[in-house]
């Protein structure tokens, strides 16, 4: 990007889950790191961890605007909350109109989320143009709803072009350069022995309560053969165990997750794209359980096939298998060295950039 381009207001959304807002954030970054006067709001819902990821964010002084809309979801099995979800789309819809003439802004910019399904549909109305970032393998329903009326789709694999066709380009998915750049070894931070192998355990930003019950009946375990770093999710509780080699907490800022998991060994996810950018990015060996019956199968099942990481399904771990798993892989170096090449490679660097050169391109 051109340093004296004049980027003006822009506007990021999405949210509900921290797996959306993460790379926004990092697109966020990468603009008012070139061009610190822009003026950038993020729209999320009132709620979700993007709230907080946002209140912490930061780029040489400047921060972001937070708003919050109202949030529908087109559930597709039965629940009651389908009869009231209509109406918070409307409501949205006409808060999104609102909004958008308040900021005025050049481009709308999501990464799924049903959030930004309404205000993507109010900037077409109103000729304001939009970004869409495709960062998993399936297309999300969100990003269907919204897709037509976008102007770029970013893709994080290049699988996904066949699903957008001309509109659609292949960046990879962005993470914090900031982030990564700052990723020194936090151990001492935490207070872990830096001659023991770590292992960080995390559900996602909204955390898991079926890994949560998982280390629960394996940690005693685990413990004789590694020190453990626990991301429990908001409201989930972790574990009573005082023991010098383990430490949990609800929820991390991108940057201090980014500095776990680089001092770790081995990360225990998820398959959300937010943390699998992360861990391409770093190189890290990871195992990654995916959320059953979720577009997260179709994100591990490519990781697998690529020996990008040890992949196993929710339902074949009981904590023997666990502990098994994770005793055998750290003591196995090779293994681990050749799951953080392999997830090195199969997604792009750089996608902050080159979505900020993008977005730079459509309000020029």
């Amino acid at each position: 990007m051109d340093k004296e381009s004049p980027l003006k207001t822009i506007i990021f959304s999405g949210g509900g889950t921290g797996g959306s807002a993460t790379p926004l954030l990092a697109v966020a970054e990468e603009i008012l790191d070139h061009n610190p006067k822009s003026h950038l709001v993020f729209v999320g819902t009132a709620s979700g961890p993007e709230k907080q990821l946002v209140a912490d964010f930061g780029v040489a002084g400047n921060t972001l605007e937070f708003v919050a809309i109202a949030a529908g979801k087109w559930r597709r099995y039965f629940s009651l909350a389908n009869l009231l979800d209509p109406f918070k789309i409307i409501l949205a819809f006409f808060q999104s109109l609102a909004l958008l003439r308040r900021y005025r802004p050049q481009a709308v910019i999501s990464a799924g989320s049903f959030v930004s399904v309404p205000l993507v549909w109010a900037a077409a109305c109103l000729k304001i143009p939009a970004l869409i970032h495709q960062q998993d393998v399936r297309p999300g329903l969100a990003n269907r709803l919204m897709a037509p009326w976008a102007r770029v789709i970013s893709v994080t694999f290049e699988k996904s072009l066949l699903d957008y066709g001309s509109k659609a380009v292949w960046v990879g998915n962005p993470v914090s350069r900031q982030a990564v750049a700052n990723s020194g070894d936090s151990r001492r931070d935490w207070g872990f022995s830096p001659e023991r192998p770590l292992v960080l355990i995390t559900g996602g930003s909204s955390g898991s309560l079926a890994l949560n019950q998982l280390i629960s009946e394996s940690a005693s375990r685990l413990l004789e053969v590694c020190q453990i770093f626990h991301q429990t999710g908001p409201g989930k509780p972790g574990l009573a165990l005082e023991s010098a080699g383990y430490r949990q907490a609800e929820l991390l800022s991108q940057p201090e997750m980014i500095r776990l998991m680089a001092a770790s060994d081995l990360i225990v996810s998820r398959a959300g794209l937010g943390t699998l950018s992360a861990l391409s990015e770093l190189a890290k060996p990871s195992l990654i359980i995916p959320l059953p019956r979720s577009h997260q199968e179709d994100n591990a099942a490519l990781l697998a096939q690529a020996e990008a990481a040890e992949v196993r399904h929710q339902a074949e771990l009981s904590a023997d298998a666990f502990v098994s798993i994770i005793t055998k892989l750290l003591e196995d170096q090779g293994r681990l060295q050749e799951l953080g090449q392999n997830i090195r490679r199969l997604m792009r660097p750089e996608a902050a950039a080159k979505l900020a050169g993008i977005i730079e391109e459509m309000i020029a």
